[in-house]
This record gives C-alpha cells, sequence and structure tokens, in this order.
C-alpha cells in the first residue's frame, strides 16, 4: 500500500489531541496487562532507565505491527507515538488513537503538523515514541535509520531512551510469546551533536541489546565509532 498523501484539507489542526494520560488510556492499559497476561510473558530490564518525570524520545526497533504494544506496556509512563496516516482514516479509529496518544504521519511527505505536534508533546513534558527504521524489518534485522528521531530530540534538548524489543513477533503465534524488553541507559544528545551521528548512537546501542540475527545493518561498528 502507498502512502497517503497529505490531504489538501488536513482536519488535525481542528481536533483535539490530549497531552496528558487520558482515563480511557489507563483503563485500556489495565485491561491489557489483564488480557494478555495468558498470551505473553513480558520481562522487562532497565527500566531504571526511563525517566521518572519530563520529555523524552523512546526508540525502539520495528518488528511487527504489534510493537507498540509492548513499549506502552514495559513503560510506566504514557507513550504519545506517531502512526502512519492509513490507520486514522476511520473516524472513531481516530478517536480512539487520539486517547491514547496515537497522532497520523504522513509518511514521504515533509509532515509539517506531526513534526510540530510531536515537539509539542515534548514541550508539555511528556514521552514521543518512534521507530527510527520508520517500517516494519519483519525479522530481518535492523534496517537503516532515518535521522527524525534524534532530529526531535536535538531540538527539544531531552534524552533518547532506547528500546530493545524481541518476541513479539511471536505474539499469538506461540502461548505464551517471551517478549523482552531491554531499556538502555538514557543517550543525553551532545549540544552540536549531528542528527545523523546521534542516530547511529541510538541504533548501535538498540543493537547492542539485541540478538545477533536481528541487529541488520547495526551488527559491527565501523573501526573508531564510538
Amino acid at each position: 500500500m502507498s502512502p497517503l498523501e497529505l490531504p489538501a484539507d488536513d482536519r488535525r489542526p481542528a481536533l483535539d489531541y490530549p497531552l496528558y494520560e487520558t482515563d480511557l488510556h489507563r483503563l485500556i492499559v489495565w485491561f491489557a496487562h489483564f488480557v494478555l497476561k495468558p498470551f505473553m510473558r513480558m520481562e522487562v530490564s532497565g527500566l531504571e532507565n526511563l525517566p521518572v518525570t519530563g520529555a523524552a524520545v523512546v526508540v525502539a526497533n520495528h518488528l511487527v505491527m504489534l510493537d507498540v504494544i509492548p513499549v506502552q506496556l514495559a513503560l510506566p509512563r504514557m507513550v504519545f507515538f506517531m502512526g502512519k496516516a492509513e490507520l486514522f482514516q476511520l473516524a472513531p479509529v481516530h478517536w480512539l488513537f487520539r486517547q491514547m496518544g496515537g497522532f497520523p504521519v504522513y509518511r514521504g511527505e515533509h509532515d509539517t503538523w506531526a513534526i510540530k505536534h510531536a515537539r509539542k508533546i515534548l514541550q508539555s513534558g511528556q514521552i514521543v515514541a518512534m521507530f527510527p527504521e520508520g517500517t516494519r524489518s519483519r525479522g530481518k534485522g535492523l534496517a537503516l535509520a532515518k535521522p527524525g528521531a534524534a532530529r526531535l530530540a536535538l531540538e527539544a534538548n531531552c534524552p533518547v531512551v532506547v528500546l530493545s524489543i524481541n518476541g513479539v513477533q511471536d505474539l499469538f503465534i506461540k502461548f505464551p510469546a517471551r517478549v523482552k524488553v531491554i531499556i538502555a541507559p538514557p543517550i543525553i544528545p551532545a549540544a552540536h551533536a549531528h542528527p545523523l551521528a546521534l542516530t547511529d548512537r541510538i541504533m548501535f546501542a538498540m543493537a547492542a541489546n539485541l540478538p545477533e540475527d536481528l541487529r541488520g545493518v547495526y551488527a559491527e561498528k565501523a573501526k573508531g565509532f564510538e
């Protein structure tokens, strides 16, 4: 499916996107923990690396469509996330995603509204979650990442929290699926860091906590890379 084009009558500026944790979000996260318990055994390590308060950009590898589930369930704070615009086409679904912290981005475009909204979330002291690969790897290993998450963290002067996820690809296939989430120590961007250099730091930190077969293009650091 080709990415949707940015519509001429973009309605997003007129809609309400909460910048706080909604009651519905609390209810659905609680319900998801309960409902998924027979299907998923989740092991989370490094939780102390997540800032208790304040803005942060959370990044994770993107194996399958369901990756957002362990990202949110592993973290005790609400996660706001970009989702491809194709997922927001039905009004009731769009409303539900808004209540859950989701907001649409038109991929392949310079989506100014989505970038501004992500900045607004960080300015409110919340978490924005992104998948730097931009698309699912489907177990083929990490793909070359895009610098959007790094650029956002640099602009907001906030830490990057790197999640490495494995096992969610087995959800509803193996019973129970054993999902492992490792949270690396936060990366504090240097004031004048280049987004591409920061992206490499992020992705090598992510790869280090993944099995070798999921490290993809970040399996080996270039000589002299720090």
